[in-house]
């Protein structure tokens, strides 16, 4: 089933944009008035989003558009979801009316079409390798396989909110030491720029030579 961006007006007269499925434009205007909001625009969204780097991480892609915490919440999400006893495919539809993201609204929308068409959540996640590695893949796979997918989701969001948090203290411990660099390197051009040209005249003022 196709996905579809919309652009609408509520009661309130306020716009409003986001994305839903449908089997087609009519279809997907029918669907916006019955939840009671007017259609201004629909069109069909890409099929694969544009402009993703390509490159290996060690989780998830450091995406153009899409920040890996957005990632991590998303994952928690849906493990508190699926935990709570929701279907994965409602899950997912609570998760897509959630993302503000849009790119990764499109991503998550064409994984949800997937598995509500039969396939595998893993699957899904691996029609989208520049979002999701090959680990974050086959770590879903396993929780599939094993009914603890709630389980397996909710340690893939620990560890990826680990690795956010230990690079940024790594950074903030790169942070001192280069500031106290520039620190150093201002106060040393400002000695040789202004004291010790104003030393070296008052010596030579008074026929002194300076002391080594």
């Amino acid at each position: 089933m196709p996905v579809y961006e919309y652009t609408a007006l509520d009661r309130a007269g306020k716009t409003k944009k986001g994305i839903l499925d449908a089997d087609s434009t009519v279809a997907a205007r029918q669907k916006l008035r019955g939840s009671g909001i007017f259609p201004v625009e629909v069109k069909e969204a890409l099929s694969k989003p544009k402009g993703i780097p390509s490159g290996p991480v060690s989780l998830i892609g450091l995406l153009k558009g899409v920040k890996p915490g957005e990632i991590f919440a998303m994952t928690r999400q849906l493990s508190i979801l699926l935990g709570a006893g929701v279907p994965l495919v409602k899950s997912l539809e609570a998760l897509i009316s959630q993302i503000t993201n849009s790119m990764l609204q499109k991503i998550m929308a064409q994984i949800k079409e997937s598995v509500n068409e039969g396939n595998s959540l893993a699957f899904s996640l691996s029609q989208h390798p520049k979002f999701f590695s090959n680990l974050y893949v086959n770590m879903v796979d396993s929780g599939e396989a094993s009914g603890s997918l709630d389980v397996v989701l909710g340690r893939l969001a620990e560890f990826g909110e680990h690795q956010q948090a230990l690079r940024g203290r790594f950074k903030a411990a790169l942070a001192y030491p280069a500031f106290m660099s520039l620190i150093g390197t201002v106060v040393l051009f400002f000695l040789i720029t202004f004291i010790v040209p104003n030393i070296t005249k008052i010596f030579t003022d008074m026929h002194q030579t300076l002391p080594l």
